[in-house]
């Protein structure tokens, strides 16, 4: 058997292996720690994102169970991309991070490796590179908020931001409540505690079998969280025996266990967009169809806010997501692999639901689709996504004016004004928000409702654009239109007062205007001036994909496993 990759690299010959061992030796190891596999840790520990601010903690578990394994724990950092702090969007940022994570991975003597993430960008970034680089890996994330309370109520982030802030703009609540609920909505470290995009992508980790069973749902401030921790350490030690790879797991099968789990949890349209870029690094290609087919026939059985009643707390002490899992057996490839080394049917199988109304039975689902579909027509030929659970039914078939924003900043400066003429039956559009146009396709999909509308007691519109959302948000929203705006996608030539239908039972999206006048209009069309010149942004621009494709840079699609680490002879 050849030697691993950490015993190649300190066996070298030379003047490397002596510096490879020398420089080791200074901090603090000796010969008997370079013989054991080494772990590395990628560690997104940041205290300018909230929601990973714990994972020192959590890191200093993970050694432990390494340890525990007969391995070398080395932590190393990465890029950490918080939602509430980086501007202009996180997304912009998501494929350095990934390249950033791959890079360390590909370069440094690692044997295996754990991914330590919480916030929503920070999970796929790792993921992505690290399927890339392809050496053994576990997927590990910080966990959920606990529940915020106020006035008996349970509150959750950002959910409750959005609702909140709607009536206050609207008059229904005074300033006082509003401080209130701001005082009472975070109240302990952790990622959104509803079923937003942190809470989605760390659940559909235990379904794409790159975590261990209990990654999506245990809480943040929960001990059971370090004893997961503590597990993954030791786990990881053993995957590296075994030689498994995240190409041995994330198959086909295991994409389609995440979508039908997607489904069924009514989770994050952003999944839309990071599991494709996820699948794109293992040579797999996952197009928007199979998302509506599986939709189709996957049921939503997970009571979770913004569409239903509970938080991920609530889920948790229900079951989780092994429990979520194990009632849908049925519509997952149960004998897919998994990175305890067993099949998924064989983690859940011990898991039970102790909450029927938090997690239905498929007998009994809240709806009979899941909570996400694809939308084609000739407004979106490339695909579009909506979140139709969170969607109010009135609006699912629904044709009007379009009200058209130029790009965020148009949004901004006009969306509250008194004089804007807007009904509750127009379609608020919004231009120029995708992966360039943004730049990197920012969660401003869901345009505020306009303040007069608001205090005639609208709380829904008919919304579209070629941005994303945050998970946590809800309203009849459609996101992601392909082509975007920015190159010259259908979007980009709808003018106010085009009508513009809905169809969900269809499928259909559709801007009512004679092809002659949209090839007028689309000679006319110019290009937005680039967001950027140089540096970073510049090549994003230059290489970024559309969403249909996940968004990642077109040179980054595909695997090229890490199988040495390549030293210069001297």
């Amino acid at each position: 058997m050849p030697p691993s990759r950490s015993q190649a690299f300190f066996a070298e010959d030379g003047v490397a292996g002596l510096t490879h061992r020398a420089f080791t030796a200074a901090m603090g190891y000796d010969s008997s720690d370079m013989a054991r596999p080494i772990i590395g840790i990628a560690n997104t520990f940041s205290e300018l994102n909230p929601c990973n601010s714990h994972l020192r903690q959590l890191c200093d578990a993970v050694k432990r169970g390494v340890l525990q394994a007969g391995g070398t724990p080395l932590e190393f950092p990465t890029i950490s991309l918080g939602e509430t702090h980086l501007s202009p969007t996180s997304m912009l940022c998501r494929n350095l991070a990934a390249m950033d994570t791959e890079e360390m991975i590909r370069g440094n003597p690692l044997d295996g490796v754990v991914l330590l993430t919480n916030c929503d960008k920070t999970t796929p970034a790792a993921l992505m590179g690290a399927a890339s680089a392809d050496i053994p890996t576990i997927m590990l994330s910080g966990g959920p908020m606990l529940n915020g309370h106020f006035e008996g109520e349970i509150l959750g982030a950002c959910t409750d931001c959005r609702r909140y802030t709607a009536e206050f703009q609207a008059g229904t609540i005074s300033a006082e409540t509003y401080k209130a609920v701001e005082a009472n909505l975070v109240r302990s470290a952790g990622h959104c505690m509803v079923m937003g995009t942190a809470s989605t992508m760390n659940s559909l980790m235990e379904a794409l079998g790159i975590a261990l069973p209990g990654n999506g749902a245990i809480p943040a401030a929960d001990s059971r969280r370090l004893q997961l921790a503590a597990a993954a350490g030791r786990q990881i030690v053993r995957l590296v025996a075994q030689g498994i790879r995240p190409s041995d797991i994330i198959t086909p099968a295991a994409l389609d266990n995440a979508i039908t789990l997607l489904h069924a949890l009514g989770g994050s349209t952003n999944a839309i967009v990071h599991l494709p870029a996820i699948a794109g690094r293992l040579g797999i290609e996952l197009p928007l169809a199979r998302f509506d087919a599986l939709s189709r026939r996957s049921p939503l059985i997970a009571n979770m806010r913004p569409t239903g009643r509970y938080q991920m707390e609530d889920l948790f002490y229900a079951g989780g997501i092994p429990a979520v899992m194990k009632e849908l057996l049925p519509l997952l490839h149960g004998d897919a692999l998994t990175v305890t080394g067993r099949s998924l049917a064989e983690n859940v199988a011990r898991a039970a639901v102790s909450n029927a109304d938090v997690i239905r039975p498929l007998s009994n689902p809240l709806q009979a689709e899941g909570g996400l579909s694809i939308l084609r027509g000739n407004l979106a030929p490339d695909g579009a996504v909506i979140k139709h659970a969170a969607a109010s039914p009135a609006l699912c078939q629904h044709r009007g004016p379009a009200l058209v924003f130029k790009n965020v900043a148009d949004l901004k400066a006009r969306i509250h004004d008194p004089a804007l003429d807007v009904r509750p039956e127009h379609v608020l559009i919004l231009q120029n928000s995708g992966p360039i146009g943004g730049p990197g396709m920012p969660e401003v999909g869901n345009l505020p409702i306009p303040q007069k509308l608001l205090k005639q007691g609208v709380r829904d519109m008919l919304r579209i654009s070629d941005a994303r959302m945050s998970g946590t948000s809800y309203g009849t929203i459609v996101l992601h239109v392909a082509p975007e705006a920015a190159i010259g996608g259908p979007l980009a030539l709808v003018c106010d007062g085009d009508e513009v239908e809905l169809d969900l039972a269809q499928r259909r999206l559709q801007l009512h205007v004679s092809e002659g006048e949209l090839a007028r209009r689309r000679a006319a069309w110019l290009p937005p001036a680039p967001a950027f010149t140089r540096g970073y942004g510049h090549l994003y621009l230059r290489h970024v994909n559309q969403a249909p494709l996940g968004a990642d840079f077109d040179f980054l699609r595909g695997r090229d496993p890490a199988l040495s680490v390549e030293q210069p002879k001297f």
